[in-house]
């Protein structure tokens, strides 16, 4: 993150902020910036891959869905955005002690011993490690002496948009955030690879909300794709993983995606239609708002 930081200095806080007599390496100053970057950054990518993912991606027409809430996305937008500020606090903490030079983050590809092997390396060992974390964070929070206080605000979105994906609790949103942030103290780690893998796991925690179920057929048991995440949301105990199907096969809580099968969301928004139950003109009906409501209570 010092990277960042060095930018935001550099082109905005000497310049502009501070005086010239705070030095850019002084604590609290690195403190206050990472605040600001951290905000400011998660605020960007979750408006930006969300707008992009809901506007271009999402298919609207799960808004019929009973399960969808009334002002569902306000409410996902909303609540994410009261999230985030908290969950900088636990980070910018990490992030701070990574500007101090206590993670083993480099900057030279030279630094690696592994040199440009080392980055696929990283790549590859980043991705398993923290597929393998979240899996346990996230079952963790799923317990009943603690889900209702952490995970379930979550799980109100049963038919979750791109805005859902950041709509957490900041306990449970900061807890599976985690493993991104342990992994550069625990491994070798490229500083600008960290970066792109930083941006790469904000895209693909959208991607898992954003309604589009196609999943390759040769990746289907795999990849744990919005397909199998959305099934996450509506039965609740199946593909907790992040990235992969790996844990939730070693676990027991793989679940084959009822969209795969014909009995996914669109085929269910189908069937009312055809049972006259649903207007094909509508978005999101009185039936809708009442089931909502129901689901809330859960």
């Amino acid at each position: 993150m010092d990277l960042v930081l060095n930018v935001a200095d550099y082109y905005f806080f000497t310049p502009c902020v501070y005086p010239s007599s705070w030095p850019e390496d002084e604590p609290l100053r690195q403190i206050i910036g990472l605040m600001v970057v951290t905000n400011l950054g998660a605020a960007v990518l979750y408006l930006g891959l969300g707008a992009l993912s809901y506007f271009f991606i999402f298919d609207h027409k799960l808004k019929q869905h009973p399960q969808f809430l009334e002002n569902q996305v306000q409410r996902e937008i909303k609540y994410a955005l009261w999230s985030l500020p908290w969950i900088s606090l636990p980070t910018v903490a990490l992030f701070f002690a990574e500007v101090r030079g206590y993670s083993k983050l480099y900057d030279r590809v030279d630094e690696s011993p592994l040199g440009w092997s080392g980055l696929i390396f990283s790549m590859v060992s980043f991705l398993l490690f923290t597929d393998m974390c979240i899996y346990w964070i996230h079952r963790f929070l799923h317990h009943k002496l603690i889900y209702k206080y952490f995970h379930k605000p979550h799980h109100v979105w049963k038919i979750p948009t791109p805005f859902a994906s950041h709509a957490f609790h900041p306990v449970d949103g900061f807890l599976q955030g985690l493993p991104y942030h342990i992994y550069p103290f625990l491994f070798p780690l490229h500083k600008v690879l960290y970066l792109v893998l930083y941006v790469f796991v904000n895209i693909w925690t959208v991607s898992i909300h954003d309604g589009d179920y196609r999943v390759p057929s040769l990746m289907e048991q795999i990849i744990n794709g919005s397909a199998h995440h959305t099934d996450h949301h509506l039965f609740f105990d199946y593909n907790y993983g992040q990235y992969f199907t790996l844990w939730d096969r070693i676990g027991g809580s793989y679940r084959y995606p009822s969209a795969l099968m014909g009995k996914g969301p669109h085929d269910h928004i189908k069937k009312l239609m055809a049972k006259g139950k649903l207007n094909s003109n509508s978005v999101n009906g009185n039936t809708n708002k009442k089931k909502g409501v129901h689901v809330k209570k859960e």
